[in-house]
């Protein structure tokens, strides 16, 4: 089964559901609350939404909705990673690793291991 396309609003959920697992809707509002301007309702729908795309799971414990992830935040990253690599960088990684080493202040130990990732993919 594909990934769903998840908007920015939506993933904002998803990190405090996988953060947080099982979750009422109450708890993930409080959850948002601090970070974000949104209503409690713009919150039930964002979560709705989620159902509906199968990236989020529930299951009713008495009166409550308990909240979970159906996908993995690996599973999400990297459908969100491959859709920016096609659509910025025609799905050539090379380009973007150019892009992001020349526009970021790598330090020293960050740059020797992407050198050890890279060096690692040589065939």
């Amino acid at each position: 089964m594909p990934v769903p396309k998840i908007s920015d609003a939506e993933f904002e959920v998803m990190k405090i559901v996988w953060s947080r697992s099982p979750l009422t809707s109450q708890e993930v509002i409080d959850a948002l609350k601090d970070g974000q301007d949104w209503m409690p309702a713009t919150i039930k729908t964002l979560i709705n939404r989620l159902l509906k795309k199968g990236a989020l799971a529930y299951e009713k414990v008495g009166k409550n909705y308990l909240y979970r992830p159906a996908l993995s935040k690996e599973e999400c990253v990297r459908a969100e990673s491959s859709t920016f690599l096609d659509k910025v960088f025609d799905g050539a990684l090379g380009p973007l690793l150019l892009h992001f080493a020349k526009r970021s202040d790598l330090s020293e130990k960050e740059l020797e291991k992407l050198k050890r990732i890279l060096g690692g993919m040589e065939k």
